[in-house]
């Protein structure tokens, strides 16, 4: 596995070559997110910088728009500088609504409403970017590859502990395995943290979640 000097993991790396427009662009949204973000939830803001990268390797890799995983990644976590209530009030605002308490989802809620209100603010970027950006937290049974990108990405960035469920995601990666049974392994670990901590599992997930099992079953069968 790709380590740094600190002994760190690293996304295989890539080189990357971006047009005027495009660098332009990434320069302006992490100087955005500079302003928005460092001194607020400087770890969140160092964790955003740090998916960015993953993601752009990893679309290198995976054959996706380096420029648009990187910029989701940059975006991603935009709402976190609000507080657990003004997420909420924010969502209200946008109609995101989880057929839930609000309270039980607030966690999720963050990458939905950024999806919502940040085009207007950003008008460039397509609407891929906008749905990686709203699925990054609870998935979706229907991930395109930059969608897929996005979420492994958040979950394995370097500056995360090298836990168990990590480490075999990151393999996978380094291993250039499928996008699809990386996202999988990445989502599972996931659903199962969520019940090993005995914390609130969103209905929708487990949906995502036989809807899955049940497409692999069938492949395999």
């Amino acid at each position: 596995m790709p380590f740094d000097r600190e002994g760190k993991w690293s996304a295989p790396t890539a080189k990357v070559s971006y047009g005027k427009g495009e660098r332009k662009l990434v320069e302006r949204l992490e100087a955005d997110l500079r302003a928005h973000m460092e001194a607020a939830k400087p770890r969140r803001y160092q964790h955003s910088l740090s998916v960015a990268l993953t993601a752009e390797r990893m679309a290198v890799a995976y054959g996706v728009d380096p420029c648009q995983a990187r910029a989701a990644g940059i975006l991603h976590d935009w709402d976190k500088v609000l507080s657990p209530t003004e997420q909420i009030a924010r969502a209200q605002e946008l109609g995101v609504d989880l057929g839930v308490d609000p309270m039980l989802v607030q966690p999720l809620l963050h990458g939905m409403t950024a999806a919502r209100h940040l085009p207007e603010r950003y008008p460039e970027p397509p609407d891929r970017i906008w749905q990686a950006i709203d699925r990054h937290t609870i998935g979706h049974a229907d991930m395109t590859q930059l969608d897929m990108v996005v979420f492994v990405a958040d979950g394995i960035e370097p500056l995360r502990r090298d836990v168990a469920a990590i480490h075999e995601v990151r393999v996978l990666v380094d291993e250039h395995a499928p996008l699809e049974d990386v996202y999988w392994t990445s989502f599972y670990h996931g659903v199962s943290y969520v019940i090993d901590t005995e914390r609130y599992l969103y209905p929708g997930t487990l949906d995502i979640y036989n809807e899955l099992a049940l497409r692999r079953r069938a492949v395999k069968d």
